[in-house]
């Protein structure tokens, strides 16, 4: 595993990935993560810091946080379920700017009403913050909820990206 750590305003972010599979002498990215978020990876024995493999991961969020960029372009290497997959195809639809609720991801997948915390439990794994924009996700009246990150990380990337509330 190919590891980096980039400054950022929500702290110091662990990027993660692993040579590309379809892009050769490319980094597919794993996971990026803050600090004290909740079931983050830590760097283990054996993984390899090598800060150039995410030279472009750390151009675009510079350029996201800047406010010069609204989308991402990389290649990501998550391993997930059919229906995480889904959810998270999903997410990566919403655009920059707005939000939208469980119930309505749920929507845009076929999810049943009964399934809304399943949804849940799928924008609450997702190991890419930031690059995947779960912060967008806002509960059914309007209200901040839950973020790995810290709904506090949360507000300042809607705010980053002009939304109130």
């Amino acid at each position: 595993m190919l590891y980096t750590e980039v400054d950022s305003p929500l702290g110091v972010l662990l990027l993660t990935g692993r040579p590309s599979e379809t892009v050769p002498g490319t980094t597919a990215i794993c996971s990026l993560t803050v600090p004290g978020q909740k079931n983050a990876p830590a760097v283990a024995a054996g993984w390899r810091r090598e800060p150039a493999a995410f030279a472009e991961a750390e151009r675009q969020l510079a350029a996201y946080f800047a406010g010069e960029s609204k989308d991402f372009t990389l290649e990501f290497a998550v391993r997930a379920t059919e229906f995480r997959r889904r959810v998270w195809d999903a997410l990566d639809s919403v655009p920059y700017g707005s939000t939208t609720s469980y119930g309505q991801l749920a929507a845009r997948v076929g999810a049943s009403r009964a399934a809304v915390r399943a949804v849940g439990g799928a924008v609450g794994a997702n190991p890419l913050l930031v690059l995947r924009p779960c912060h967008r996700v806002i509960g059914a009246d309007g209200t901040l909820t839950g973020y790995a990150g810290g709904l506090d990380r949360k507000r300042l990337l809607l705010g980053l990206e002009g939304v109130t509330g």
